[in-house]
């Protein structure tokens, strides 16, 4: 038996509302995707400085050590924004 036109046409309405509602979702706002950029490179140097920190604490090498580690974390952020904003654009 074929099945009823009229159900037919309820499932690809259906499927149509669907798609609409998870291509919302996996759409983040302008706002969430600047929060996620910054908070990616802020979370990056704030590591590398409190690793450097320990470091220097623990060899008694006061500021070097503190600063090689901020910018090693400045570069790395700056490569996870890049990273992030090309997957962004995809």
């Amino acid at each position: 038996m074929s099945k009823d036109p009229f159900k037919t046409r309820l499932e690809i309405a259906k499927k149509k509302v669907f798609d609409k509602e998870n291509k919302k979702k996996n759409n983040p706002s302008p706002i969430g995707n600047a929060f996620k950029l910054s908070t990616e490179l802020v979370s990056a140097v704030v590591v590398g400085t409190i690793i450097g920190f320990i470091l220097d604490k623990t060899f008694g090498t006061k500021p070097w050590l503190i600063l090689i580690f901020f910018f090693v974390g400045v570069i790395a952020g700056i490569m996870n924004v890049i990273k992030s904003a090309k997957k962004m654009q995809k």
